[in-house]
């Protein structure tokens, strides 16, 4: 992609996508961590909207942000955004019973996409379903989020993160002594260096004082960790990393904070030091979150209320059978590690007919920051700003 990839790609989708992604994540629970991606729900609103008719084609349009006229390209555009950066994928299938016809014109919008058949045997149709998802998302995940019995039209996507850490964490040993992991022995993730100190910063967001660390991967995602106050809502730190990474908020980088100054997780000094140079150094955990989410749970939020009813809302999709959205989930998961980060997402929507010491030569500052609590990650495309997965930690991997 590179520095040409919004040539191609209106600024505007990616605040659009990053929009849905900060709304839905203000609706969550996190009580038990939570990751979630808009990239692999906003494709196919687009694409059901291309096929909708009267008051869905509008509840659609304004859950995406863009008309219905615009959201095929768009959507086509979001997945080959994300497939041409480096270390990631994404993928569209779509799935029709024999007895449902599909228009021309509709399928023509799809672009790259796979196209199959539902047999009308559930364990034929799951297992193919299955399959795909799986070999779309690398292994990550193994099945399809929906039930296929009975469904005329199965539209689905399937993203897949990796990046690799320019430089590893240090695995260690180490007894949290106070919050909600207090007392707990966890595996904690650490890295160091002079690098390091120009990736922390700190900002006054709409959840109040968070600080953020940047960890590079070696390709064009990097994963953005943030901590906000305790007791701050889970939901409203997310959304203050979607802000940080959208500018909407002001990052102060720790260059410019005073020694002894009080932000969530990160002590800041002057200390003795055996070479010239400020250095800084994450303390994090390693992480595995999984979540699955029903999209119907909260209709208005997709545009879905009016498009999971009965009524012949997608007659541009099928003039076959009158058709209504009976399911739409998402399955995710997101790994951190030693080594690198990655993620994957299923999402589907279902259509049915509608019924060590120093030596003290050198004065330098030392910023130190502890994820040791609940904490956001949001994993980036650095060069558009694209925030393809999101979520919570809220229980780390406990040490070996």
């Amino acid at each position: 992609m590179g520095g040409r990839w919004r040539e191609g790609f209106e600024v505007r989708v990616v605040g659009l996508v990053n929009g849905l992604g900060v709304r839905w994540g203000r609706e969550l629970g996190f009580e038990r961590g939570q990751v979630w991606t808009a990239v692999g729900v906003w494709p196919l609103l687009g694409m059901l909207a291309a096929g909708a008719d009267g008051p869905v084609r509008e509840e659609l349009a304004a859950a995406l942000g863009v008309s219905a006229q615009e959201a095929p390209a768009a959507a086509r555009e979001v997945l080959a955004s994300v497939r041409r950066v480096p270390g990631c994928a994404a993928a569209l299938g779509v799935w029709t019973a024999e007895r449902t016809e599909v228009e021309a014109g509709w399928a023509a919008q799809l672009g790259e996409s796979v196209w199959g058949r539902l047999t009308g045997d559930p364990d034929a149709d799951r297992a193919a379903l299955d399959a795909w998802a799986a070999e779309r998302t690398g292994g990550l995940l193994r099945r399809m989020p929906v039930d296929v019995v009975g469904a005329d039209l199965v539209l689905a996507s399937a993203v897949a993160v990796r990046t690799r850490w320019v430089e590893p964490f240090r695995p260690a040993r180490r007894r949290v002594a106070e919050g909600p992991w207090g007392r707990r022995e966890l595996m904690m993730l650490e890295a160091s260096g002079a690098e390091w100190y120009e990736r922390i910063a700190v900002a006054e967001t709409s959840a109040g004082p968070v600080t953020e660390v940047r960890v590079v991967g070696d390709g064009e995602v990097d994963v953005h960790l943030v901590l906000g106050e305790e007791g701050a809502a889970p939901g409203a730190v997310v959304a203050a990393g979607f802000g940080l990474v959208s500018g909407e908020s002001w990052r102060m980088p720790v260059a410019g904070l005073s020694d002894g100054e009080s932000w969530p997780g990160l002590e800041l000094a002057t200390v003795d030091a055996s070479k010239p140079g400020d250095v800084g150094e994450l303390r994090t955990v390693g992480f595995t979150v999984r979540a699955e989410h029903d999209l119907l749970a909260r209709a208005e939020l997709f545009g879905l209320r009016t498009a999971a009813q009965d009524g012949d809302w997608f007659r541009g999709i099928s003039g076959s059978a009158p058709l209504k959205v009976s399911q739409a989930k998402q399955v995710a998961v997101a790994e951190f590690s030693a080594e690198g980060f990655e993620a994957g997402a299923v999402t589907a929507v279902a259509m049915t007919r509608s019924a060590g010491l120093m030596i003290r030569r050198f004065r330098a500052r030392r910023a130190v920051a502890r994820f040791d609590r609940p904490f956001a990650f949001l994993a980036v495309h650095r060069p558009s700003g694209l925030v393809l997965v999101a979520g919570w930690v809220a229980d780390p991997a406990a040490a070996a």
